[in-house]
């Protein structure tokens, strides 16, 4: 090495282009330094259209004031056979071409533009290989010019090598929208401070401190997005003492509006976000990837899509997929259109009646079935997707399976696909208490949705690499499979009781071992060439009927108990998020009760104890003991307040906030309380507490009710029953026939006695 320069072993942070240095580059030294180093990183974006339109933009670019080299090339688009003649523009200075290309954009909308569009950190990636925190060698000069980058990390390792991160946590304590927090908690995982918020000037002064002192990497909030740092920038500006949240220091910090949108049936919200420069900033409440695990399923996102931490933390996993088929794309030089230009082609009425459907769904068996094993494809649609080699640029594939080059799709999403096939082997014999379990875990969930969101971006209207018809061929081959699993399991000796889109649930008489199943596992394999596994065996599940008609079965509403003692559920108001504390917690709690039976038939002797719970909760209801907090509802809002033709719940609510000017948006939630006054709600962020006597007790009652009938329905216990054995005019009273004191039935406990309304029933095993 010669003299003056220097070598490291780093991990990236972070990157972003700036006017004098071109990319500016944070790295973590494994030495424990923080590096800023840039290099020059020119950006280049091509134009297509009539030769004499290209010849105009070409004179036009030769006035602009960017330095810029422009010339003549041809390129790959994925939906024209062709190569495409284009005008190539490489702009010198990474911060000067989204400037340029908005102006060019508006004066040339005619043609046709790729490439133009990409975020920086892809476009870096796809040249280097880089990703948030990857492990790198890095050789700069004396003034932080780099010389080499060597990536020596990979994205689909199962175990990187941890970054020496510093996070520093920054909380207040109490929800802003609902009352004025007073406190402002401040921990670096070794040190706890409290500042209090009346006194700002020396919060602001003491928090400058930790900033320099302890130079975290990561500022880690609740609601810093949409509150606390909106207050300290205000406060900081206002007193005149400048608050570091940058390393860049001649930075501000980037805001990001607030914004609604429609997306799979439902209004989203983002709210307002705050970015740094050098350090990344992640709001627990405004990240749709936060989760129990923390930052684990951020970090597995970041390093697969390429997108820099505090943007990863913040996109949709449709965001997250598009950015990994961009980054493909780029890599295989494909051309990256701005706006999609595939539509949809003419299709037959008899066409569409058959293409144009969902995945399969086969009505289950209403009822309580025992032993009874779900088989579950693994990704069923993106290992479609991959083994046909389904792909917008390739004809629909008329088998399963195909030997062609793959396409833009399978070439994403087969490593992805790989990864999340590891580690759910790896997780099924893992010990909880393993050190890699938990970030395994949120791997596994950042893959899941990741992968679900690349079918519906196959046919969304506005991906870039979207066709209708790839996406109908998924779900064509998607229907076939699950027959071919049916008419496998059925050839076994096996019964069917459900199916619905990747998965089925079968059972056999004297099956109920793991082993048991490996054969059907196989063949169902061999016949559909798709990985599938064994999810579990039920002690014991129901499938639940509709709730309007109960010979209606719902094929989504059901729950029951693996053999391990774990449950699963669907459908029920516990799953609901609009439902309050009490609520889900007395149904998941009578659940519990009901989850001691190790077979069917002790079932029926644990619905008193499980009444009995209830009956106890309502009368904490009606004494007024359930803490306000767990009674309080919440409602995504729609549309805008003034397009309620008849407000519900949460727009009556949030005209009660408009009138103390607090706002909410489209995609937003609105939490209120169920009262017996005005308009029959309380907004919860109001500033005072409503009375606990306005409560509307009945309400919650009949809510709670139905949460008990839901689960005791298969059992003989609808609403009205539960209803009627509360008010007294059902006697139930079961006796148990051994070891009355225990609440958990030993399998040589055959027998028990049932006295309904005067009736004496056996219940046998």
């Amino acid at each position: 090495m010669s003299s003056g320069h220097k070598e490291y072993i780093v991990w990236l942070l972070d990157l972003f282009d700036d006017p004098r240095d071109g990319v500016v580059l944070w790295f973590l030294a494994k030495n424990g330094e923080r590096l800023r180093l840039h290099q020059p990183f020119p950006i280049s974006f091509s134009a297509a259209g009539p030769a004499e339109r290209l010849r105009a933009a070409w004179r036009w670019l030769e006035r602009q004031p960017e330095p810029i080299t422009l010339g003549r090339n041809q390129g790959h688009d994925l939906f024209i056979s062709e190569p495409v003649t284009l005008l190539t523009i490489e702009v010198a200075s990474a911060a000067a071409q989204p400037r340029l290309f908005q102006r060019m954009a508006q004066v040339f909308p005619d043609l046709t533009y790729y490439d133009a569009d990409v975020q920086l950190a892809l476009r870096f990636a796809a040249v280097y290989n880089t990703f948030p925190l990857a492990y790198c060698f890095v050789r700069c000069d004396e003034n932080g010019l780099i010389e080499n980058l060597h990536v020596l990390d990979s994205p689909w390792k199962l175990d990187p090598l941890p970054a020496p991160l510093r996070t520093l946590s920054l909380e207040p304590d109490c929800d802003p929208q609902h009352a004025t927090p007073s406190t402002l908690h401040v921990s670096d995982g070794q040190h706890n401070y409290e500042f209090a918020l009346s006194l700002l000037r020396p919060l602001l002064t003491d928090l400058r401190d930790i900033l320099k002192n302890f130079d975290p990497d990561i500022l880690l909030t609740t609601w810093g997005d949409t509150w606390l740092f909106p207050l300290l920038l205000e406060e900081s500006k206002r007193q005149g003492l400048p608050l570091p949240l940058n390393r860049e220091l001649h930075r501000g910090v980037t805001h990001r509006h607030e914004k609604s949108y429609f997306s799979y049936g439902q209004i989203i919200y983002n709210g307002q976000q705050v970015h740094l420069y050098g350090r990344c900033h992640i709001d627990r409440r405004n990240s749709s990837l936060w989760g129990p695990d923390g930052l684990d399923g951020i970090l597995e996102s970041a390093r697969l899509t390429a997108l820099p931490l505090q943007t990863a933390a913040r996109t949709t996993p449709g965001t997250g997929i598009s950015s990994m088929q961009i980054l493909t794309a780029l890599r295989n030089h494909i051309l990256v259109p701005w706006h999609k230009q595939q539509v949809e082609h003419p299709k037959t009425a008899l066409d569409l009646l058959k293409y144009d459907q969902g995945g399969l769904v086969y009505q289950p068996i209403i009822g309580v079935h025992t032993d009874v094993a779900e088989i579950d494809f693994t990704s069923m649609y993106p290992s479609i997707m991959v083994r046909c080699n389904i792909s917008p640029e390739k004809p629909v594939p008329t088998f399963l399976g195909s030997n062609e080059e793959p396409g833009l799709i399978p070439l994403t999403l087969e490593p992805l696909l790989k990864k999340r096939i590891t580690i759910k082997k790896e997780l099924r014999n893992m010990h909880p208490e393993d050190p890699h379990y938990k970030r395994y875990q949120a791997a596994s969930a950042a893959h899941k949705w990741l992968l679900v969101t690349c079918f519906g971006y196959l046919g969304y209207k506005n991906a870039r690499f979207g066709r209708i018809e790839s996406h109908e061929a998924v779900t064509t081959w998607g229907r076939e499979a699950l027959l071919r699993a049916k008419e496998a399991a059925e050839d076994m000796g096996f019964t069917v009781l459900h199916m619905y889109v990747d998965g089925l649930w079968v059972k056999q008489e004297g099956y109920n071992r793991k082993e048991q199943f490996d054969a059907l596992l196989d063949e169902i394999g061999n016949r559909t060439s798709l990985s599938i596994s064994l999810d579990g065996i039920y002690r014991w599940v129901t499938f639940l009927p509709s709730r309007t008609n109960s010979k209606v079965p719902v094929p989504n509403r059901y729950f029951g108990f693996f053999q391990d003692g774990s449950f699963k559920m669907r459908g029920i108001d516990a799953r609901r998020h609009d439902m309050p504390d009490f609520i889900v917690d007395t149904q998941l709690d009578m659940l519990d009760v009901l989850g001691h039976a190790e077979y069917a038939a002790q079932i029926q002797a644990l619905v008193p104890q499980a009444l009995n719970l209830l009956r106890r909760r309502l009368n904490d209801l009606r004494a007024g003991r359930v803490p306000l907090d767990r009674l309080v509802m919440g409602q995504r809002l729609s549309r805008e307040l003034t397009a309620y033709k008849t407000p519900s719940p949460a727009a009556r609510a949030l005209m009660q906030l408009n009138a103390i000017d607090k706002d909410k948006r489209p995609g937003q939630r609105v939490r209120f309380l169920y009262v017996r006054t005005g308009t029959g709600v309380y907004a919860w962020d109001l500033p005072k507490k409503p009375d606990p006597l306005t409560i509307d007790v009945s309400y919650y009652r009949k809510l709670l009710i139905r949460a008990a009938g839901t689960i005791l329905q298969p059992f003989g216990w609808n609403d009205d029953r539960v209803s009627q054995w509360l008010g007294g005019g059902v006697n139930t009273e079961f006796e148990r026939v051994r070891n009355q004191s225990s609440t958990r039935f030993e399998p040589d406990c055959q027998k028990f006695t049932l006295q309904l309304n005067g009736s004496t029933f056996m219940v046998q095993n």
